[in-house]
Protein backbone atom coordinates (compact mmCIF):
# COMPACT_ATOMS: atom_id res chain seq x y z
CA UNK A 1 0.00 0.00 0.00
CA UNK A 2 2.86 2.36 1.00
CA UNK A 3 4.58 1.89 -1.96
CA UNK A 4 1.29 2.76 -4.37
CA UNK A 5 0.94 5.96 -2.30
CA UNK A 6 4.61 6.89 -3.08
CA UNK A 7 3.89 5.90 -6.76
CA UNK A 8 0.11 8.55 -6.77
CA UNK A 9 2.62 11.15 -4.95
CA UNK A 10 5.33 10.93 -7.58
CA UNK A 11 3.12 11.50 -10.25
CA UNK A 12 1.77 14.70 -8.62
CA UNK A 13 5.14 15.60 -8.75
CA UNK A 14 6.58 15.29 -11.97
CA UNK A 15 4.18 16.31 -14.66
CA UNK A 16 4.44 16.92 -18.35
CA UNK A 17 5.86 20.05 -17.79
CA UNK A 18 8.96 18.40 -16.11
CA UNK A 19 11.74 18.03 -18.42
CA UNK A 20 12.98 14.53 -18.47
CA UNK A 21 16.37 14.94 -19.93
CA UNK A 22 17.46 17.92 -17.38
CA UNK A 23 16.84 15.83 -14.27
CA UNK A 24 18.33 12.14 -16.14
CA UNK A 25 21.48 13.45 -17.44
CA UNK A 26 22.69 15.17 -14.51
CA UNK A 27 24.05 14.78 -10.66
CA UNK A 28 22.48 16.46 -8.05
CA UNK A 29 23.69 17.28 -4.58
CA UNK A 30 20.88 17.65 -1.74
CA UNK A 31 21.87 18.83 1.36
CA UNK A 32 19.11 17.78 3.84
CA UNK A 33 17.94 15.22 1.67
CA UNK A 34 16.66 12.83 4.00
CA UNK A 35 14.16 15.80 5.25
CA UNK A 36 10.45 16.73 4.30
CA UNK A 37 11.10 18.35 1.02
CA UNK A 38 14.31 17.25 0.32
CA UNK A 39 13.09 12.90 0.48
CA UNK A 40 10.40 13.99 -2.39
CA UNK A 41 12.91 15.75 -4.71
CA UNK A 42 15.46 13.19 -4.32
CA UNK A 43 13.27 10.47 -5.70
CA UNK A 44 11.58 12.17 -7.89
CA UNK A 45 15.05 12.67 -9.60
CA UNK A 46 15.89 9.48 -8.91
CA UNK A 47 12.69 8.49 -10.82
CA UNK A 48 13.83 10.46 -13.64
CA UNK A 49 17.07 8.70 -14.17
CA UNK A 50 18.78 11.74 -12.76
CA UNK A 51 21.67 10.65 -9.90
CA UNK A 52 21.75 11.80 -6.78
CA UNK A 53 23.94 12.54 -3.70
CA UNK A 54 22.04 12.93 -0.27
CA UNK A 55 23.90 14.20 1.94
CA UNK A 56 22.15 14.44 5.69
CA UNK A 57 23.20 14.60 9.27
CA UNK A 58 19.78 13.22 10.54
CA UNK A 59 19.27 16.17 13.48
CA UNK A 60 15.71 16.62 11.44
CA UNK A 61 16.03 14.24 8.61
CA UNK A 62 14.44 10.66 8.99
CA UNK A 63 16.25 6.93 7.43
CA UNK A 64 12.76 6.11 6.82
CA UNK A 65 11.88 8.95 4.22
CA UNK A 66 15.00 7.16 2.51
CA UNK A 67 13.62 3.74 2.57
CA UNK A 68 12.13 3.86 -1.05
CA UNK A 69 15.05 4.91 -2.65
CA UNK A 70 17.37 1.71 -1.71
CA UNK A 71 15.60 0.09 -5.07
CA UNK A 72 17.55 3.31 -7.23
CA UNK A 73 21.51 2.91 -7.95
CA UNK A 74 21.45 6.31 -8.57
CA UNK A 75 20.93 7.24 -5.33
CA UNK A 76 23.77 7.48 -2.68
CA UNK A 77 23.60 8.53 0.83
CA UNK A 78 26.32 10.38 2.88
CA UNK A 79 25.79 11.08 6.60
CA UNK A 80 27.05 13.92 7.43
CA UNK A 81 26.86 17.16 7.73
CA UNK A 82 26.99 19.72 5.68
CA UNK A 83 29.37 22.27 7.80
CA UNK A 84 32.63 19.31 8.10
CA UNK A 85 31.88 16.91 4.81
CA UNK A 86 34.67 17.14 2.18
CA UNK A 87 33.10 17.88 -0.79
CA UNK A 88 36.25 17.68 -2.99
CA UNK A 89 35.71 13.93 -3.84
CA UNK A 90 31.99 14.86 -4.60
CA UNK A 91 30.97 14.89 -8.32
CA UNK A 92 28.16 17.13 -8.89
CA UNK A 93 25.93 19.20 -11.91
CA UNK A 94 23.94 21.02 -9.42
CA UNK A 95 23.09 21.14 -6.06
CA UNK A 96 19.62 22.20 -4.18
CA UNK A 97 20.57 23.64 -0.16
CA UNK A 98 17.98 22.29 2.21
CA UNK A 99 19.66 21.33 4.88
CA UNK A 100 18.15 23.68 7.99
CA UNK A 101 16.05 23.04 10.76
CA UNK A 102 12.35 24.31 9.74
CA UNK A 103 10.30 23.88 12.66
CA UNK A 104 10.46 26.58 15.10
CA UNK A 105 10.19 24.61 18.24
CA UNK A 106 13.44 23.34 16.94
CA UNK A 107 15.42 25.59 15.97
CA UNK A 108 14.60 28.22 19.05
CA UNK A 109 16.68 24.99 20.90
CA UNK A 110 19.56 24.76 18.67
CA UNK A 111 19.52 28.66 17.37
CA UNK A 112 23.22 28.87 17.25
CA UNK A 113 23.47 25.31 14.69
CA UNK A 114 20.50 27.27 12.97
CA UNK A 115 22.58 30.15 11.98
CA UNK A 116 25.70 28.36 11.39
CA UNK A 117 24.13 26.35 8.71
CA UNK A 118 22.52 29.43 6.85
CA UNK A 119 25.64 30.76 6.74
CA UNK A 120 28.79 28.41 7.13
CA UNK A 121 26.96 25.66 5.25
CA UNK A 122 25.63 28.03 2.71
CA UNK A 123 29.22 29.48 1.96
CA UNK A 124 30.74 26.34 1.52
CA UNK A 125 28.07 24.84 -0.85
CA UNK A 126 28.76 28.34 -3.01
CA UNK A 127 32.30 27.50 -2.62
CA UNK A 128 31.98 24.17 -4.03
CA UNK A 129 29.81 25.57 -6.53
CA UNK A 130 32.05 28.65 -7.84
CA UNK A 131 35.21 25.72 -8.34
CA UNK A 132 32.60 23.47 -10.40
CA UNK A 133 31.23 26.27 -12.39
CA UNK A 134 27.86 24.82 -11.36
CA UNK A 135 24.18 26.46 -10.58
CA UNK A 136 22.97 25.88 -6.65
CA UNK A 137 19.46 26.36 -5.68
CA UNK A 138 18.88 27.68 -1.63
CA UNK A 139 15.42 26.63 -0.13
CA UNK A 140 14.90 29.97 1.42
CA UNK A 141 11.07 30.51 3.38
CA UNK A 142 8.68 32.99 3.56
CA UNK A 143 9.80 33.62 6.91
CA UNK A 144 12.51 36.14 5.43
CA UNK A 145 9.54 38.63 5.19
CA UNK A 146 8.66 38.46 8.95
CA UNK A 147 5.23 40.27 9.95
CA UNK A 148 4.58 40.93 6.54
CA UNK A 149 2.76 44.72 6.14
CA UNK A 150 1.85 43.63 2.95
CA UNK A 151 -0.35 40.85 2.24
CA UNK A 152 -0.28 38.88 -0.40
CA UNK A 153 3.46 39.41 -0.05
CA UNK A 154 5.41 39.77 -2.86
CA UNK A 155 8.95 39.40 -3.88
CA UNK A 156 9.87 43.14 -3.42
CA UNK A 157 8.88 43.33 -0.15
CA UNK A 158 12.20 43.86 1.75
CA UNK A 159 10.58 42.01 5.26
CA UNK A 160 9.62 43.14 8.49
CA UNK A 161 12.15 41.27 10.93
CA UNK A 162 12.76 41.33 14.85
CA UNK A 163 16.67 40.26 14.40
CA UNK A 164 17.38 39.96 18.11
CA UNK A 165 14.21 37.70 18.61
CA UNK A 166 13.52 33.94 19.26
CA UNK A 167 13.16 33.37 15.25
CA UNK A 168 15.71 35.37 14.28
CA UNK A 169 18.27 32.68 14.19
CA UNK A 170 15.67 31.03 11.49
CA UNK A 171 14.97 34.40 9.92
CA UNK A 172 18.01 35.69 9.66
CA UNK A 173 19.93 32.58 8.74
CA UNK A 174 17.44 32.53 5.62
CA UNK A 175 18.22 35.84 4.86
CA UNK A 176 22.04 36.03 5.20
CA UNK A 177 22.05 32.88 3.11
CA UNK A 178 20.22 35.30 0.14
CA UNK A 179 22.27 37.70 0.83
CA UNK A 180 25.48 35.69 0.47
CA UNK A 181 23.90 33.40 -2.65
CA UNK A 182 23.50 37.26 -4.37
CA UNK A 183 26.86 38.40 -3.63
CA UNK A 184 28.22 34.81 -5.17
CA UNK A 185 26.00 35.58 -7.75
CA UNK A 186 27.22 39.15 -8.82
CA UNK A 187 31.07 38.83 -6.65
CA UNK A 188 31.89 35.15 -8.41
CA UNK A 189 29.07 34.27 -11.68
CA UNK A 190 27.64 31.68 -9.23
CA UNK A 191 24.65 30.72 -11.42
CA UNK A 192 21.96 31.02 -8.04
CA UNK A 193 18.71 30.21 -7.82
CA UNK A 194 16.18 31.37 -4.36
CA UNK A 195 12.56 29.75 -3.64
CA UNK A 196 10.78 31.20 -0.92
CA UNK A 197 9.10 28.54 0.28
CA UNK A 198 5.77 29.07 2.08
CA UNK A 199 3.96 26.57 4.62
CA UNK A 200 3.98 23.34 2.85
CA UNK A 201 2.02 19.97 4.47
CA UNK A 202 1.93 16.24 3.35
CA UNK A 203 3.51 13.01 3.26
CA UNK A 204 6.69 12.96 5.37
CA UNK A 205 5.63 15.84 7.56
CA UNK A 206 7.29 15.33 10.75
CA UNK A 207 4.48 15.59 13.74
CA UNK A 208 6.41 14.29 16.79
CA UNK A 209 8.26 16.25 19.77
CA UNK A 210 9.53 19.69 18.31
CA UNK A 211 9.49 18.65 14.52
CA UNK A 212 5.68 19.02 14.85
CA UNK A 213 3.84 22.61 12.86
CA UNK A 214 0.64 23.39 12.15
CA UNK A 215 -0.99 20.57 10.07
CA UNK A 216 0.85 17.99 11.24
CA UNK A 217 0.39 17.96 14.96
CA UNK A 218 -3.50 18.72 14.42
CA UNK A 219 -4.35 15.53 12.04
CA UNK A 220 -2.46 13.69 15.00
CA UNK A 221 -4.11 15.65 18.02
CA UNK A 222 -7.54 15.38 15.97
CA UNK A 223 -6.96 11.52 14.97
CA UNK A 224 -6.41 10.87 18.53
CA UNK A 225 -9.86 12.65 19.72
CA UNK A 226 -7.42 14.69 22.01
CA UNK A 227 -7.25 18.78 22.68
CA UNK A 228 -5.55 20.68 19.17
CA UNK A 229 -3.43 23.05 20.73
CA UNK A 230 -3.59 26.73 19.36
CA UNK A 231 -1.07 29.34 20.23
CA UNK A 232 -2.93 32.44 20.68
CA UNK A 233 -6.25 32.99 19.50
CA UNK A 234 -6.59 30.96 16.17
CA UNK A 235 -6.90 33.85 13.78
CA UNK A 236 -3.86 34.49 12.64
CA UNK A 237 -3.56 33.51 8.87
CA UNK A 238 -1.42 31.06 7.05
CA UNK A 239 -1.72 29.48 3.25
CA UNK A 240 -1.56 26.10 2.97
CA UNK A 241 0.74 24.38 -0.07
CA UNK A 242 0.65 20.56 -0.44
CA UNK A 243 4.09 18.56 -1.00
CA UNK A 244 4.00 17.51 -4.56
CA UNK A 245 3.08 21.37 -5.87
CA UNK A 246 5.72 22.83 -4.24
CA UNK A 247 8.50 19.92 -5.21
CA UNK A 248 6.83 20.27 -8.53
CA UNK A 249 7.53 24.08 -8.83
CA UNK A 250 11.18 23.60 -7.28
CA UNK A 251 11.67 21.27 -10.28
CA UNK A 252 10.87 23.43 -13.28
CA UNK A 253 12.63 26.32 -11.30
CA UNK A 254 15.60 24.45 -11.56
CA UNK A 255 14.92 23.57 -15.35
CA UNK A 256 14.69 26.84 -16.12
CA UNK A 257 16.93 29.62 -17.87
CA UNK A 258 16.06 31.74 -14.61
CA UNK A 259 19.17 32.81 -12.39
CA UNK A 260 19.91 34.81 -9.44
CA UNK A 261 16.04 35.88 -8.74
CA UNK A 262 13.94 34.60 -5.65
CA UNK A 263 10.20 33.18 -6.26
CA UNK A 264 7.46 32.63 -3.73
CA UNK A 265 6.72 28.93 -3.94
CA UNK A 266 2.72 28.73 -2.02
CA UNK A 267 -0.54 28.31 -2.25
CA UNK A 268 -2.11 31.91 -2.58
CA UNK A 269 -5.42 31.05 -0.90
CA UNK A 270 -5.05 32.30 2.85
CA UNK A 271 -7.42 31.30 5.72
CA UNK A 272 -7.64 31.16 9.75
CA UNK A 273 -5.84 28.82 11.99
CA UNK A 274 -9.64 28.30 13.49
CA UNK A 275 -10.79 27.58 9.84
CA UNK A 276 -8.24 25.10 9.25
CA UNK A 277 -8.63 23.45 12.19
CA UNK A 278 -12.42 22.98 11.41
CA UNK A 279 -11.94 21.69 8.67
CA UNK A 280 -9.51 18.99 10.15
CA UNK A 281 -12.34 18.18 12.82
CA UNK A 282 -14.81 17.25 9.62
CA UNK A 283 -12.63 15.88 7.47
CA UNK A 284 -11.26 13.34 10.07
CA UNK A 285 -14.95 13.53 12.27
CA UNK A 286 -12.73 13.96 15.39
CA UNK A 287 -14.19 14.55 18.93
CA UNK A 288 -11.23 17.44 19.58
CA UNK A 289 -12.02 20.17 22.05
CA UNK A 290 -9.66 23.52 21.09
CA UNK A 291 -6.97 23.84 23.72
CA UNK A 292 -5.90 27.61 23.54
CA UNK A 293 -1.83 28.96 24.51
CA UNK A 294 -0.20 31.82 25.21
CA UNK A 295 0.55 33.19 21.58
CA UNK A 296 4.18 32.54 20.12
CA UNK A 297 6.72 35.50 20.45
CA UNK A 298 6.79 37.28 16.92
CA UNK A 299 4.28 34.90 15.36
CA UNK A 300 3.56 37.05 11.68
CA UNK A 301 -0.53 37.80 12.19
CA UNK A 302 -1.08 36.91 8.04
CA UNK A 303 1.02 35.08 5.87
CA UNK A 304 -0.01 34.90 2.17
CA UNK A 305 2.26 34.91 -1.18
CA UNK A 306 1.67 36.86 -3.66
CA UNK A 307 2.05 33.92 -6.55
CA UNK A 308 2.56 36.27 -9.85
CA UNK A 309 5.96 35.83 -10.37
CA UNK A 310 5.95 31.88 -10.36
CA UNK A 311 2.79 32.02 -12.51
CA UNK A 312 4.97 34.45 -14.86
CA UNK A 313 8.50 32.72 -15.14
CA UNK A 314 7.50 28.89 -14.11
CA UNK A 315 3.80 28.65 -15.68
CA UNK A 316 3.58 27.28 -12.43
CA UNK A 317 0.21 27.40 -9.68
CA UNK A 318 -0.77 24.80 -7.12
CA UNK A 319 -2.78 22.43 -8.01
CA UNK A 320 -3.96 20.16 -4.85
CA UNK A 321 -7.06 22.16 -2.97
CA UNK A 322 -6.95 21.73 0.97
CA UNK A 323 -9.19 18.74 1.21
CA UNK A 324 -7.33 16.57 -1.13
CA UNK A 325 -4.23 17.19 0.55
CA UNK A 326 -5.33 16.41 3.62
CA UNK A 327 -7.24 13.22 2.37
CA UNK A 328 -3.98 12.40 0.97
CA UNK A 329 -2.17 13.25 4.26
CA UNK A 330 -4.32 11.55 6.12
CA UNK A 331 -4.59 8.12 3.56
CA UNK A 332 -0.76 8.22 4.31
CA UNK A 333 -0.45 8.90 7.82
CA UNK A 334 -2.72 5.53 8.49
CA UNK A 335 -0.98 3.56 6.10
CA UNK A 336 2.28 3.71 7.94
CA UNK A 337 0.89 3.17 11.25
Amino acid sequence: MTNELIEKTLDLIIDKKIENDFFSSRSFIITGGAGFLGSWLSEAICRLGGRVVCIDDFSTGVLANLESLKKYKNFRLIKRNVLSIDLSNIDGDFVFHFASRPSPDDYQLHPVESLIVNSTGSERLLEYCKKKKIPIALASTSEVYGDAAIVPTPESYWGNVNPAGPRSCYDEGKRYAEALFMAYAKQHKVPVKIFRIFNTYGPRLRADGNYGRAISRFLMQASADKPITIFGDGKQTRSFCFVTDIVRAIMRFAQSNIFNEAINIGNPTEMSILALVDIIIKTLGSKSSLLFLDPAPDDPKRRCPDIRKAKELLNWSPDISLQSGLRMTIEWNRAMH
